[in-house]
This record gives C-alpha cells, sequence and structure tokens, in this order.
C-alpha cells in the first residue's frame, strides 16, 4: 500500500434520514484515515427510480413517483441548510431528473441516467452533513474517475483508466478534504453515464480503493458484519469474525446478501483488507476479509440464493463428441448469460441460473431458448434455491457425513462439489429452502 487512506462506503439504509446520515458521519469523524467516502441512495429512492425505467405509467403517475423521491430527499433537507455550492448542484440535479422523468420510454443510456439521481442526490446532502460536523468536505462526481464500457445496466469497469482517472483528479483532493463520491456508477468513454448493475455500490468503493491505493475498504450497512447465514433465519447465527477473500467471494456470490460478490475481485489483486459494519453499531466490532492465512478446515457458514433457474441441455451427439459444450457456452455468452453451477452426463449438461427478481431484464430470454434448440432438447426448471456451504477445504468426510444426515430429509434436484475447496452447493426446491438452510446450520454449526 502507498498510502493508510480508507474508503468508506455507507449502504442506503445507513443514509435513509439524517439521524442516520449524522452517525455515518460520526464514524468518519472518529477516523482520521477515512479520506474518501461512497454512498448509497438514500433508503428507498432506487425503487421509485427503476419505476420510473419501466413504461406503462401515465404522466401522473411518473410525476408523483418523482415528488416521492424528492420527499425523502426534504425530509433530509428539513434538518440541513446547504451551503451555495452544494444548493446549486442539488436543485439542478432536481431538474435533470424531473426533466427526463417526463419521457415514457428511455433507452438503456437513458435508464442508467435515471438510476444514478439516487445517488448524486444523497452525496449532497451527505457532504453538508459531514461540514456541519466540522469536517472539511468536498463533493465529488465518481463519473470523472470511475471508468467503464458502455455495457448500460451493468458495465464493466476499466481498471487502467479509472486508475489514470483518480491520479489525475481524485488523489490530489484527499490531503485536504474527505471526498464525498457515488457508488454504483460510472461513465462511458464518451462520458455517458453507466451502472454497475444493482447493489454495485460495494463493488464501486473496492474499485476506488485500488484506483487510489487504499489500505482497505469499510463497508458499513445495517449488521454486524457478516454471519453464518441469515439471522433472520436462525436465531443462532453468530458474525464471523475473519474471513479469507476466497471465503468472502463464496459467500457472497451464493447468497450473503451483506456484500456484493464483484466487491472481492479489486481487493484481493491489491491485498486490500475489506470490513463489514454496522453504521448502527460502529463500536460492535465487525468481520475483517483479508488475504488467505492459515485458516481452519471446516464449515463456516451456509447461505442460499433463491430464484434460480436449472437449464438442462441434452443430445445424443454429445456422446465422445467434442464441441459440445464450447457451442453451449458461446451462445450464452452471445447472450450475455453468466452461469453459476455446471454438471454434465455422457449425453447432457445441466446450468443453474440466477434470476433475481429485480433484474432488468430476464436471464433467460426466448431467442437463447430457440438457438439452443437447433441442436439439444432443452428443459427449464423454476423456482429454486441453491444452498452453499462455505468454509476451508470442504470435503464430503468426517464431520460432513452429519450433512447427509440432513439432506436424507429433502428432495436434491443437483449436488455440485470439487471445482472449489470453499463450497460444497446443491439446488433445492424453493419452497423448502430456509427448512433445509435451518437443519444444516442448527446440525453442522450451531454444535461446533
Amino acid at each position: 500500500m502507498n498510502s493508510q487512506f480508507v474508503v468508506a462506503k455507507f449502504g442506503g439504509t445507513s443514509v435513509a434520514d439524517f439521524d442516520a446520515m449524522q452517525r455515518c458521519a460520526q464514524i468518519i469523524h472518529d477516523d482520521n484515515n477515512v479520506r474518501l467516502v461512497a454512498v448509497s441512495a438514500s433508503a428507498g429512492v432506487t425503487n421509485h427510480l427503476v419505476a420510473l425505467t419501466q413504461q406503462g405509467h401515465s404522466d401522473a403517475e411518473r410525476a408523483h413517483i418523482v415528488e416521492q423521491i424528492i420527499q425523502i430527499q426534504d425530509n433530509i433537507l428539513a434538518k440541513l441548510s446547504l451551503d451555495a455550492d452544494l444548493a446549486q448542484g442539488f436543485d439542478l440535479t432536481i431538474n435533470e431528473l424531473q426533466t427526463l422523468a417526463k419521457h415514457s420510454a428511455l433507452s438503456k443510456q437513458q435508464c442508467d441516467e435515471m438510476l444514478s439521481f439516487g445517488e448524486r442526490l444523497s452525496s449532497y446532502l451527505f457532504t453538508q452533513v459531514l461540514r456541519d460536523l466540522g469536517i472539511a468536505a468536498q463533493r465529488f462526481d465518481v463519473r470523472q474517475v470511475l471508468k467503464t464500457d458502455s455495457h448500460f445496466g451493468k458495465a464493466t469497469p476499466d481498471i487502467k483508466a479509472s486508475r489514470l482517472a483518480a491520479e489525475a483528479h481524485l488523489v490530489p483532493l484527499l490531503n485536504d478534504y474527505v471526498v464525498v463520491t457515488q457508488g454504483f456508477i460510472g461513465a462511458d468513454q464518451f462520458g455517458q453515464t453507466t451502472t454497475l448493475g444493482r447493489g454495485g455500490s460495494d463493488y464501486s468503493a473496492a474499485l476506488l480503493a485500488e484506483a487510489i491505493d487504499a489500505s482497505s475498504v469499510h463497508i458499513w450497512t445495517d449488521v454486524v458484519g457478516i454471519f453464518s447465514t441469515d439471522p433472520r433465519l436462525c436465531a443462532k447465527a453468530t458474525p464471523i469474525a475473519r474471513l479469507s477473500f476466497d471465503e468472502a467471494a463464496e459467500m457472497a456470490t451464493f447468497g450473503a446478501k451483506v456484500l456484493h460478490p464483484a466487491t472481492i475481485l479489486p481487493a484481493s489483486r491489491k491485498g486490500i483488507s475489506v470490513f463489514v459494519g454496522s453504521s448502527r453499531e460502529p463500536h460492535a466490532g465487525g468481520t475483517w476479509i483479508e488475504k488467505e492465512k492459515r485458516q481452519e478446515a471446516g464449515i463456516r457458514a451456509v447461505t442460499q440464493r433463491k430464484n434460480q433457474i436449472l437449464l438442462t441441455l441434452k443430445s445424443p451427439e454429445m456422446l465422445l463428441a467434442s464441441g459440445f459444450l464450447a457451442r453451449i457456452f458461446t451462445i450464452l455468452s452471445n447472450y450475455n448469460i453468466s452461469v453459476d453451477l455446471v454438471t454434465t452426463s455422457e449425453i447432457s449438461v445441466a446450468l443453474t441460473l440466477d434470476n433475481a427478481p429485480n433484474a432488468s431484464r430476464p436471464e433467460l430470454d426466448q431467442a437463447c431458448l430457440e438457438e439452443l434448440s437447433q441442436f439439444c432438447h432443452v428443459t427449464v426448471e423454476n423456482n429454486l434455491t441453491l444452498v452453499a456451504l462455505i468454509g476451508s477445504e470442504i470435503q464430503l468426510k468426517c464431520e460432513q457425513s452429519n450433512l447427509m444426515a440432513v439432506l436424507a430429509d429433502f428432495n436434491i434436484r443437483l449436488i455440485c462439489h470439487g471445482a472449489s475447496k470453499h463450497n460444497l452447493c446443491f439446488l433445492v426446491e424453493q419452497s423448502e429452502s430456509d427448512r433445509i438452510v435451518q437443519a444444516i446450520h442448527q446440525r453442522l454449526l450451531e454444535a461446533a
């Protein structure tokens, strides 16, 4: 690390209202190493913005949605008086939102522009909260430094271009100011607004940390670290003090919603430690994610990811033939479809795909299915959940014999094990997944 700078990210619930923002400002006040802050949209705002990107609303309905967004901001503004520079930018941003919201049909680029307003507005307000606490704070438009391609809705960052832009425009500010910027958004080479995908603020913070050579990233959310499973599901779930990059990546990928999966990529590339804690209880500890050290073998957590699709492709031509899988994955790649798990037999291959309910489009569209159907029989199963055991050196022996006893009571659609020493995954009916997670946690983790 070339610096001791810390990047802090505050999620939507952490900047939901004035009191929440004040708590976050105090966290920054108490840690002089925090020099760069990435904020999400205030809780509820992004859902309203998503509604504005959808067709079918009347002019009156669209105007009402905009008023709801403004009301969330006004509730915070009622306890603030924006400095002239912030007031000018805030008012201009509101005007841009109102103008764009009048369009009933938005292009993909305009959808990203619409979705960016939440972070842009909250960053003005949070900058003022910091100033009122006596902190020299400066708002900064992240689109000046976080450069991406033009894949609107889920843009891919340009690491080299972002680093060069950060060195030129952002780093010079950090010695004199706490810089407040936005998560989730960036800009392509033409200056058009892009987004990194829903929940991408964590990812943004890690990318910015990489770009400025920060020592660590602090992700402040509404829970005290990453738990052994969802504490709302298992009352005896416990926070995990330390995780390796690999373990955290597996947990985030397979359903631990506290952390965006891509966050680990830039952190692990540069060895930047990641802390996850609660902005409501900043002194209650949390989870540190660091480069892997000696780790005791065994299961450390169980996660689940609902709304999964199982795609089974079967063809007798696959028997003793080469190129079948290549053909399948070429088609999936052409439709920008990401595959999670893969299992194969002599004449078939089964793939799991995410079908998140808040996705901008269905993961599988009809054109893709029709193209696959030209050379194999296609079966699509929905309403499934991917359950994952996360840990180190996981093997189906010894303590895992208890796992087989648990699973014997349920219908398992698919099992995937061996590709990674950090996970063991299986697919189950969504209606049974909560009970399976509870049973596994009770048998394997609570008794540990």
